[in-house]
């Protein structure tokens, strides 16, 4: 897709609750951000292929097609602006199929407004960045991930479960280690990765990212599964 006519203050919302939508508008405006809300997944679709906005913010629940039905659609891996996935709660195999399918960041509806507003600018300037630095026109980039030799043997075992949506339970068992060696290794490679999160860490490692200098502005209240 081309990258003219993309809008550098244009943020598509795509969410079915028209008083979200209002909010969210009102908010963006507020941020300087003109702000087009999509009820209608169909409807936002055609919008989205004949003019990029700068940042997509796309509910995962739709009636219908749901968002990550619409990321494939889409080709967000391809698409020439970051989408941000929201979600009125963070499990991780929601995350970890959202960025697989090519979404750039993955966050909760539960952020108040402002936060809402400075999350979409980070990745704005994040998505930016990469584009620049990659000079591939935003594709990830080469295996492996920044920071990959950070960890140890057994933490790129951990990862791999992580990046799997496996639980801590399964993971163990799969390891055949304990539940809570898993949790220590997870700690471990947070801290080396610079993630703040779970869903940072997938974002990471899935999008072959910058490791430390390309920290997501999920919620750190993004859990794990036990």
């Amino acid at each position: 897709m081309s990258l003219i006519g993309i809008s550098n203050s244009e943020v598509f919302i795509v969410d079915d609750d028209a008083a979200v939508c209002d909010a969210l508008s009102m908010e963006f405006a507020l941020g300087g951000y003109r702000a087009t809300t999509f009820t209608d997944g169909a409807v936002f679709l055609a919008a989205a292929r004949t003019r990029p906005p700068a940042c997509v913010l796309l509910d995962v629940h739709l009636p219908g097609r749901s968002g990550l039905d619409i990321l494939k659609e889409l080709d967000a891996g391809n698409y020439p602006a970051p989408i941000v996935i929201m979600s009125g709660r963070g499990d991780i195999p929601t995350v970890v199929e959202a960025i697989k399918d090519g979404a750039f960041d993955f966050i909760e509806k539960r952020l108040d407004g402002e936060a809402m507003v400075a999350c979409v600018r980070g990745t704005i300037d994040r998505w930016a960045r990469q584009r620049q630095q990659n000079g591939n026109g935003g594709k990830a980039l080469s295996s492996p991930f920044s920071g990959y030799d950070l960890l140890t043997p057994r933490e790129r075992d951990v990862l791999s479960q992580i990046t799997a949506a496996a639980s801590n339970k399964e993971a163990a068992a799969t390891l055949g280690i304990s539940r809570r060696t898993v949790e220590v290794h997870r700690v471990h490679i947070m801290q080396k990765l610079g993630a703040k999160n779970t869903a940072d860490l997938v974002r990471i490692v899935l999008s072959k990212g910058h490791g430390r200098d390309n920290r997501a502005l999920a919620p750190d209240s993004l859990s794990w599964k036990t």
